[in-house]
């Protein structure tokens, strides 16, 4: 991980923010797939994983992620073998098109971290997989509370020395929007898997289901309006 320098090298230049926080699970890595592997098909896997959203941005304090997820699967059905699966196949989490190559265009621009829902241990595992020297990685473990509780965001800014407002935020889910709303963190919703916002939600100033539109908004972000937001449809 990179050493932290003195924010007043990472002025933004052109428009760009001085960082950019990601989610890591949802928003750059395709933990979808791996979750529907571990639970036998897709249906089950997108039930266990409902449930361990609802689980995980409902308790607030940390509470083990492990144990967090293995409630979820019982919950839903499932057997012991299934979280077992997941944590033994961690190490197989695939990064979305377009996310290395995002990271790889910012890092001269922005600096780069994680806000993650996850235990230390795996967190830090699941970043790596980024092959991205990351500034600053924060997860729920770290921060003592899960998003979107603001505590996890603000951590990532006070360790990189910025407000929210010099900062940019790419969500996996809109349950981040709580989060990045209560601070006033501009958000880039990456809507891959084409979830439903979840009621009450602040609206992100764009949502997409790719990449594609991030590093636009981002290029132009110092001087692009907060008062409205955009959504870039699915493919049908």
């Amino acid at each position: 991980m990179n050493e932290n320098p003195s924010p007043q090298t990472f002025h933004a230049r052109g428009g760009w923010p001085k960082a950019v926080l990601f989610d890591l699970l949802t928003a750059l890595l395709d933990s979808w797939s791996l979750w529907n592997a571990a639970a036998g098909s897709e249906a089950a896997g997108r039930s266990w994983r409902a449930e361990y959203l609802r689980l995980t941005y409902g308790c607030g304090e940390y509470v083990d992620y492990e144990t967090l997820v293995r409630r979820a699967a019982l919950n839903v059905g499932l057997s012991e073998s299934a979280p077992l699966a997941l944590e033994a196949n961690w190490l197989d989490l695939q990064p979305w098109s377009g996310a290395r190559e995002a990271l790889r265009e910012l890092a001269p621009h922005c600096r780069l971290a994680v806000v993650t829902n996850c235990s230390t241990r795996l967190g830090r595992a699941a970043a790596a997989r980024l092959a991205i020297d990351w500034d600053v990685i924060v997860t729920a473990q770290d921060a003592g509370f899960y998003k979107p509780h603001p505590q996890p965001y603000r951590l990532a800014l006070e360790q990189l020395g910025l407000q929210a407002s010099e900062a940019a935020f790419v969500a996996g889910s809109s349950y981040d929007m709580f989060g990045t709303g209560a601070l006033g963190l501009r958000t880039y919703w990456h809507n891959r898997v084409g979830l439903r916002a979840v009621d009450g939600a602040p609206a992100a100033e764009i949502e997409a289901p790719d990449l594609d539109a991030l590093i636009p908004w981002l290029r132009n972000f110092g001087a692009a309006s907060t008062s409205t937001s955009s959504q870039v449809p699915h493919a049908l």
